[in-house]
């Protein structure tokens, strides 16, 4: 026993220099989004923090496109590199570089500027909440091609070998959009509109300072250039390997615009106020999922890579104390001060400061399953079983549907229950998977 306390030891210190690490750069983008809420909700209304909310499955679905492009390119770049195929790895960069823009343009164009009343109607149906996202969703539209373009020359840069400077301009992007929203909302008075712009305008900076990473002549490896493989091939290969990462992307989509339709009908325009809170409340808890999910990544990988079978354990037994102390703090806070959340978004309606208070308290119970079983996915890819960790990544998104869908048909004054009975059956799900198939926690031996 005596010999492992010092590798006891050893891991835990990498396993919170890895945390705060990650921590750090996920406080970055869930201040970006919740204080966004809480500054439209002070400066415009509760229906602004509505209309933010009914936008993101847009803002999700540009980010899936992110995904099925930068995220597999970014792979075959690392590869090439790792390869010295320079010439292959520019390749597959101008490919990326390509097609981000192109079909950040196409979306621009049809949604933002042919058809942004019809889109607008798509995600809102409520004629007091629509005007509000109309102009919110217009904008982000127009300006969504720096949103995938931030976030592929981000992975790119990041690839390359500055994930410093990656963490910089995530930081800086944040609260240039967060310092502009009181710019253009109070000061110039563009009302949401400003909100939705000074989050264009923070990753037009966010991406100046990306740029800056091929200042260095050192640095100039990943250049445009229009050579190699056949375009249908390249293109072919990059989507090969950002599909897996798409699907589980577009499954959350659905799932956003799914949940937001049925809360809009049934609950109206208090309700959607009300579910918008849970999903920031939701931001708070995936600030330590995150860091806690990258760390387990990381290091996890590392151990694995060690084949050492108890270096692989202590980083997940930390993981899994650390996220427990987390949502403890964070439920018990929620469940202390419910109004007081509610009000930090400027809602001083008394109806939906009244269902605020038990909504807050069930979906603060609700994420606990919801992050064990996120962490628990992670788990499962560091073990190699990746058909688990496949189920896991569909059921987080796909199981809520059908569940919020039927309480909302058939007990609607319990929708708020919904994410905790989909949660609830999900682990019954995995625990039955997981026998069946007979799954160990032991790393395969070579």
């Amino acid at each position: 026993m005596m010999d492992k306390r010092p590798q006891d030891g050893d891991i835990t210190v990498q396993f919170y220099r890895y945390l705060w690490a990650y921590i750090l750069v996920a406080l970055s983008g869930c201040l970006g989004n919740v204080v966004d809420g809480i500054i439209v909700g002070n400066l415009i209304s509760e229906d602004g923090v509505s209309a933010i909310a009914l936008a993101k499955p847009i803002n999700q679905f540009i980010f899936t496109m992110h995904l099925l492009i930068n995220a597999g390119a970014g792979m075959l770049v690392a590869y090439a590199i790792g390869q010295k195929k320079i010439d292959d790895a520019r390749s597959f960069f101008t490919r990326a570089l390509s097609l981000s823009v192109g079909l950040g343009l196409l979306l621009a164009l049809v949604g933002g500027l042919m058809f942004p009343n019809q889109t607008a109607r798509l995600m809102c149906d409520n004629e007091r909440i629509l005007p509000l996202a109309q102009d919110y969703i217009q904008v982000l539209l127009i300006g969504n091609p720096a949103f995938i373009l931030m976030w592929g020359l981000s992975t790119m840069v990041g690839v390359d070998g500055s994930p410093r400077l990656v963490s910089l301009a995530v930081i800086v992007d944040n609260v240039v959009n967060l310092l502009l929203d009181i710019v253009f909302i109070q000061w110039l008075d563009w009302g949401i509109t400003g909100s939705s712009a000074a989050t264009v305008v923070g990753h037009l900076v966010g991406i100046a300072i990306l740029l800056t990473h091929w200042r260095k002549p050192e640095n100039r490896r990943l250049v445009p250039v229009f050579t190699g493989d056949g375009l249908l091939v390249s293109l072919q290969r990059i989507i090969n390997q950002g599909a897996p990462l798409a699907v589980a992307s577009i499954c959350l989509t659905l799932l956003l615009f799914s949940a937001n339709r049925i809360v809009l009908s049934t609950t109206g325009r208090t309700g959607m106020f009300v579910f918008a809170l849970c999903m920031n409340l939701l931001q708070v808890y995936n600030l330590f999922l995150s860091g806690t999910c990258q760390t387990l990544q990381s290091l996890g990988a590392i151990q694995v890579g060690k084949k050492d079978n108890d270096g692989v354990r202590m980083v997940i037994k930390r993981g899994f104390r650390f996220i427990t102390a987390a949502m403890v703090v964070t439920c018990l806070l929620v469940w202390l001060y419910p109004q007081g959340i509610a009000r930090v978004f400027g809602c001083d309606e008394p109806e939906m400061l009244t269902q605020s208070i038990p909504a807050l308290r069930v979906f603060a119970l609700s994420f606990i399953p919801f992050c064990y079983i996120y962490v628990l996915m992670i788990v499962y890819k560091l073990y190699g079983h990746h058909h688990m960790a496949l189920f896991i990544s569909f059921a987080l998104s796909l199981t809520v549907i059908p569940v919020l869908w039927l309480m909302a048909r058939t007990l609607p004054d319990w929708l708020w229950y919904s994410y905790l009975i989909a949660y609830l059956i999900e682990a019954v799900a995995i625990f039955v998977l997981h026998r069946a198939t007979h799954v160990r926690f032991e790393l395969k031996q070579q």
